[in-house]
Protein backbone atom coordinates (compact mmCIF):
# COMPACT_ATOMS: atom_id res chain seq x y z
CA UNK A 1 0.00 0.00 0.00
CA UNK A 2 3.00 2.36 0.51
CA UNK A 3 4.74 1.78 -2.11
CA UNK A 4 1.51 2.37 -3.85
CA UNK A 5 0.75 5.75 -2.35
CA UNK A 6 4.17 6.93 -3.22
CA UNK A 7 4.04 5.77 -7.13
CA UNK A 8 0.76 8.75 -6.66
CA UNK A 9 3.01 11.03 -4.71
CA UNK A 10 5.41 11.10 -7.67
CA UNK A 11 2.65 10.90 -10.55
CA UNK A 12 1.04 13.79 -8.88
CA UNK A 13 4.38 15.34 -8.46
CA UNK A 14 5.53 14.91 -12.13
CA UNK A 15 1.80 16.70 -13.42
CA UNK A 16 2.55 19.59 -10.95
CA UNK A 17 5.64 19.74 -12.21
CA UNK A 18 4.59 20.21 -16.06
CA UNK A 19 1.80 22.00 -15.49
CA UNK A 20 4.11 24.81 -13.52
CA UNK A 21 6.35 24.53 -16.54
CA UNK A 22 3.55 25.41 -18.64
CA UNK A 23 2.32 28.38 -16.52
CA UNK A 24 5.57 29.92 -17.04
CA UNK A 25 6.19 28.83 -20.82
CA UNK A 26 2.76 30.40 -21.70
CA UNK A 27 3.36 34.01 -19.39
CA UNK A 28 7.00 33.98 -21.19
CA UNK A 29 5.20 34.13 -24.60
CA UNK A 30 2.54 36.32 -23.29
CA UNK A 31 4.13 38.73 -21.71
CA UNK A 32 7.36 39.34 -23.82
CA UNK A 33 8.08 37.08 -27.32
CA UNK A 34 3.76 38.49 -28.63
CA UNK A 35 4.34 41.90 -28.07
CA UNK A 36 7.88 42.69 -29.23
CA UNK A 37 7.77 40.61 -32.00
CA UNK A 38 10.33 38.67 -31.17
CA UNK A 39 10.55 35.15 -33.40
CA UNK A 40 10.31 32.01 -31.81
CA UNK A 41 10.92 28.09 -32.59
CA UNK A 42 9.19 24.87 -31.50
CA UNK A 43 4.86 24.61 -31.46
CA UNK A 44 4.53 28.52 -30.53
CA UNK A 45 7.19 29.36 -33.45
CA UNK A 46 4.95 27.30 -35.74
CA UNK A 47 1.34 29.31 -34.30
CA UNK A 48 2.70 32.75 -34.78
CA UNK A 49 3.86 32.01 -38.35
CA UNK A 50 0.49 30.57 -38.86
CA UNK A 51 -1.70 33.75 -37.44
CA UNK A 52 0.23 36.06 -39.33
CA UNK A 53 -1.43 34.91 -42.60
CA UNK A 54 -4.65 33.46 -41.01
CA UNK A 55 -7.33 35.13 -38.43
CA UNK A 56 -7.19 32.25 -36.05
CA UNK A 57 -6.33 32.42 -31.97
CA UNK A 58 -2.78 31.86 -31.57
CA UNK A 59 -3.35 29.41 -28.35
CA UNK A 60 -5.81 27.52 -30.74
CA UNK A 61 -3.68 27.27 -33.40
CA UNK A 62 -0.94 25.95 -31.06
CA UNK A 63 -3.09 23.42 -29.79
CA UNK A 64 -4.12 21.96 -33.50
CA UNK A 65 -0.37 21.76 -34.41
CA UNK A 66 0.28 20.11 -30.61
CA UNK A 67 -2.40 17.57 -31.28
CA UNK A 68 -1.26 16.59 -34.80
CA UNK A 69 2.44 16.19 -33.21
CA UNK A 70 1.32 14.26 -30.49
CA UNK A 71 -0.47 11.37 -32.73
CA UNK A 72 2.05 11.04 -35.03
CA UNK A 73 4.39 10.62 -32.09
CA UNK A 74 2.29 8.38 -30.46
CA UNK A 75 1.69 6.27 -33.15
CA UNK A 76 5.73 6.44 -33.99
CA UNK A 77 6.97 6.02 -30.38
CA UNK A 78 4.83 4.14 -28.97
CA UNK A 79 2.52 3.87 -25.77
CA UNK A 80 5.13 4.95 -23.07
CA UNK A 81 6.37 8.44 -25.23
CA UNK A 82 2.55 9.32 -25.35
CA UNK A 83 1.90 9.23 -21.17
CA UNK A 84 4.86 11.84 -20.83
CA UNK A 85 3.42 14.37 -23.41
CA UNK A 86 0.33 13.83 -22.83
CA UNK A 87 -0.12 16.70 -20.29
CA UNK A 88 2.00 18.98 -21.72
CA UNK A 89 0.39 18.59 -25.51
CA UNK A 90 -3.17 19.66 -24.16
CA UNK A 91 -2.14 22.14 -20.99
CA UNK A 92 0.16 24.18 -22.83
CA UNK A 93 -2.26 26.05 -25.34
CA UNK A 94 -5.16 25.57 -22.59
CA UNK A 95 -2.88 27.95 -20.24
CA UNK A 96 -1.54 30.26 -22.71
CA UNK A 97 -5.27 31.29 -23.61
CA UNK A 98 -6.18 31.55 -20.30
CA UNK A 99 -2.89 33.63 -19.63
CA UNK A 100 -3.35 35.93 -22.62
CA UNK A 101 -6.54 37.14 -21.19
CA UNK A 102 -5.08 38.55 -18.20
CA UNK A 103 -5.00 42.00 -18.40
CA UNK A 104 -1.87 44.27 -18.87
CA UNK A 105 0.27 40.94 -18.99
CA UNK A 106 1.05 41.81 -22.44
CA UNK A 107 2.14 45.32 -21.77
CA UNK A 108 4.98 44.82 -18.65
CA UNK A 109 7.85 46.59 -21.12
CA UNK A 110 8.08 48.26 -24.42
CA UNK A 111 11.97 47.33 -24.24
CA UNK A 112 12.85 44.69 -26.83
CA UNK A 113 16.16 43.54 -25.41
CA UNK A 114 14.77 43.38 -21.78
CA UNK A 115 11.44 41.39 -23.47
CA UNK A 116 14.34 39.01 -25.36
CA UNK A 117 16.23 38.13 -21.73
CA UNK A 118 13.64 38.00 -19.47
CA UNK A 119 11.69 35.31 -22.49
CA UNK A 120 14.76 33.38 -22.43
CA UNK A 121 15.23 32.93 -18.51
CA UNK A 122 11.73 32.33 -18.40
CA UNK A 123 11.39 29.46 -21.10
CA UNK A 124 14.94 27.95 -20.11
CA UNK A 125 13.24 27.60 -16.37
CA UNK A 126 9.97 26.13 -17.89
CA UNK A 127 11.46 23.81 -20.36
CA UNK A 128 13.87 22.23 -17.41
CA UNK A 129 10.95 22.04 -14.96
CA UNK A 130 9.36 19.64 -17.21
CA UNK A 131 12.13 17.62 -18.70
CA UNK A 132 13.63 17.65 -14.80
CA UNK A 133 10.69 15.57 -14.09
CA UNK A 134 11.12 13.25 -17.30
CA UNK A 135 8.40 14.58 -19.02
CA UNK A 136 8.13 16.27 -22.47
CA UNK A 137 6.89 19.75 -23.89
CA UNK A 138 6.03 18.61 -26.72
CA UNK A 139 5.16 19.94 -29.74
CA UNK A 140 8.32 20.03 -32.39
CA UNK A 141 10.19 18.19 -30.00
CA UNK A 142 7.66 14.73 -31.28
CA UNK A 143 9.18 16.01 -34.59
CA UNK A 144 12.67 15.60 -33.63
CA UNK A 145 12.37 12.10 -31.75
CA UNK A 146 10.63 10.59 -34.89
CA UNK A 147 13.09 11.81 -37.25
CA UNK A 148 15.73 10.46 -35.00
CA UNK A 149 13.90 7.07 -35.07
CA UNK A 150 13.94 6.44 -39.00
CA UNK A 151 17.24 8.68 -39.74
CA UNK A 152 19.32 8.11 -36.84
CA UNK A 153 20.20 11.61 -36.74
CA UNK A 154 21.37 12.93 -33.43
CA UNK A 155 18.56 14.26 -31.46
CA UNK A 156 20.49 17.27 -30.35
CA UNK A 157 20.98 18.47 -33.66
CA UNK A 158 17.71 17.56 -34.88
CA UNK A 159 16.15 19.71 -32.26
CA UNK A 160 18.15 22.53 -33.56
CA UNK A 161 17.30 22.16 -36.76
CA UNK A 162 14.10 22.19 -35.93
CA UNK A 163 14.11 25.25 -34.08
CA UNK A 164 15.57 26.90 -36.76
CA UNK A 165 13.56 25.91 -39.75
CA UNK A 166 11.10 27.20 -37.52
CA UNK A 167 12.42 30.26 -36.92
CA UNK A 168 13.53 30.54 -40.83
CA UNK A 169 9.57 30.88 -41.51
CA UNK A 170 9.06 33.92 -39.57
CA UNK A 171 11.59 35.63 -41.94
CA UNK A 172 9.07 36.98 -44.16
CA UNK A 173 7.57 38.88 -41.58
CA UNK A 174 10.15 39.60 -39.20
CA UNK A 175 12.57 42.86 -39.05
CA UNK A 176 16.44 42.02 -38.58
CA UNK A 177 16.32 43.15 -35.18
CA UNK A 178 13.17 40.63 -33.94
CA UNK A 179 15.43 37.60 -35.46
CA UNK A 180 18.65 38.87 -33.92
CA UNK A 181 16.56 38.98 -30.71
CA UNK A 182 15.28 35.56 -31.39
CA UNK A 183 18.39 33.89 -32.13
CA UNK A 184 19.78 34.98 -29.05
CA UNK A 185 16.55 34.33 -26.48
CA UNK A 186 17.39 30.78 -28.03
CA UNK A 187 20.97 30.66 -27.62
CA UNK A 188 19.91 31.47 -24.15
CA UNK A 189 17.25 29.65 -22.76
CA UNK A 190 19.40 26.79 -23.87
CA UNK A 191 21.85 27.86 -21.30
CA UNK A 192 19.04 28.23 -18.63
CA UNK A 193 17.59 25.27 -19.13
CA UNK A 194 20.82 23.13 -19.10
CA UNK A 195 21.72 25.42 -15.71
CA UNK A 196 18.06 24.78 -14.51
CA UNK A 197 18.57 20.74 -15.08
CA UNK A 198 21.71 20.29 -12.55
CA UNK A 199 20.13 23.22 -10.34
CA UNK A 200 20.23 21.18 -6.80
CA UNK A 201 21.94 17.98 -8.08
CA UNK A 202 25.83 19.80 -8.47
CA UNK A 203 28.53 18.75 -6.04
CA UNK A 204 32.35 19.97 -5.26
CA UNK A 205 34.68 16.92 -5.62
CA UNK A 206 38.21 17.40 -3.69
CA UNK A 207 41.05 15.23 -4.66
CA UNK A 208 44.05 15.56 -1.74
CA UNK A 209 47.26 14.22 -1.61
CA UNK A 210 48.88 14.40 1.85
CA UNK A 211 51.56 12.56 4.27
CA UNK A 212 48.75 13.44 6.22
CA UNK A 213 45.38 11.38 4.77
CA UNK A 214 44.44 9.44 7.72
CA UNK A 215 44.33 12.99 9.56
CA UNK A 216 42.43 14.14 7.10
CA UNK A 217 40.42 10.88 6.12
CA UNK A 218 39.34 11.36 10.22
CA UNK A 219 38.61 14.43 10.43
CA UNK A 220 36.30 14.30 7.06
CA UNK A 221 34.25 11.86 8.49
CA UNK A 222 34.05 12.89 11.94
CA UNK A 223 34.22 16.83 12.04
CA UNK A 224 33.06 17.31 8.64
CA UNK A 225 30.37 14.19 7.99
CA UNK A 226 31.48 14.29 4.80
CA UNK A 227 32.55 10.61 2.85
CA UNK A 228 35.27 10.38 1.53
CA UNK A 229 37.36 7.43 -0.47
CA UNK A 230 40.96 6.29 -0.50
CA UNK A 231 43.01 6.02 -3.65
CA UNK A 232 46.14 4.22 -3.96
CA UNK A 233 48.53 6.78 -5.47
CA UNK A 234 51.96 7.11 -6.48
CA UNK A 235 54.14 10.06 -6.55
CA UNK A 236 55.79 10.68 -10.05
CA UNK A 237 59.10 11.97 -8.89
CA UNK A 238 59.93 9.96 -6.00
CA UNK A 239 57.91 7.07 -6.93
CA UNK A 240 56.93 7.09 -3.11
CA UNK A 241 53.49 4.60 -2.80
CA UNK A 242 50.75 6.28 -0.40
CA UNK A 243 46.96 6.79 -0.96
CA UNK A 244 45.25 10.28 -1.69
CA UNK A 245 41.63 11.45 -0.33
CA UNK A 246 38.45 11.53 -2.34
CA UNK A 247 35.88 13.72 -1.22
CA UNK A 248 32.30 15.17 -2.67
CA UNK A 249 30.86 17.80 -0.44
CA UNK A 250 27.90 20.80 -0.96
CA UNK A 251 29.18 23.69 -1.94
CA UNK A 252 28.89 25.16 1.29
CA UNK A 253 31.02 22.81 2.62
CA UNK A 254 33.85 23.48 0.19
CA UNK A 255 35.63 26.67 2.66
CA UNK A 256 35.31 24.16 5.35
CA UNK A 257 37.15 21.27 3.88
CA UNK A 258 39.90 23.77 2.50
CA UNK A 259 40.42 25.47 5.73
CA UNK A 260 40.86 21.57 7.77
CA UNK A 261 42.94 20.11 5.08
CA UNK A 262 45.25 23.18 5.18
CA UNK A 263 45.50 23.10 9.08
CA UNK A 264 46.71 19.77 8.95
CA UNK A 265 49.01 19.94 5.76
CA UNK A 266 49.57 23.46 4.90
CA UNK A 267 51.70 21.89 2.00
CA UNK A 268 48.92 19.42 0.46
CA UNK A 269 47.67 19.37 -2.96
CA UNK A 270 44.24 19.85 -3.38
CA UNK A 271 42.39 19.82 -6.75
CA UNK A 272 39.05 20.91 -6.94
CA UNK A 273 36.35 20.31 -10.02
CA UNK A 274 32.71 21.18 -10.36
CA UNK A 275 30.18 17.99 -10.44
CA UNK A 276 27.20 18.71 -12.48
CA UNK A 277 25.55 15.49 -10.91
CA UNK A 278 26.07 12.75 -7.87
CA UNK A 279 23.72 10.10 -7.02
CA UNK A 280 24.12 7.03 -4.43
CA UNK A 281 24.88 6.57 -0.98
CA UNK A 282 25.10 9.57 0.97
CA UNK A 283 23.46 11.96 -1.64
CA UNK A 284 20.35 10.23 -3.21
CA UNK A 285 20.39 7.96 -0.68
CA UNK A 286 20.41 7.56 3.21
CA UNK A 287 24.47 7.51 4.39
CA UNK A 288 24.90 4.19 6.61
CA UNK A 289 28.01 3.65 7.82
CA UNK A 290 29.81 2.90 10.93
CA UNK A 291 32.22 5.02 12.98
CA UNK A 292 35.85 3.72 13.95
CA UNK A 293 35.50 3.57 17.78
Amino acid sequence: MEKKEKKVLRAAATVGAVLAGNVILAFAVTAFIVPQGIIMGGATGVGLTIAHYLPFDLSAIVLVVNVALFVMGAAALGKKFALTTLVSTFAYPLILSVVQRIPAVSTLTDNRMLASVYAAILLGIGVGIIVRVGASTGGTDILALVLNKYLHIPVAALLYGVDFVVLGCQLAFSDMEQVLYGIFTLMAEMLVLNRVMVMGKSQMQLFIISDAYEEIRRRMLENLDAGVTMVNIETGLEKERKQGVLCVVPDRKLFSVKEMVHSVDPKAFITISKINEVRGRGFTLDRSYKREA
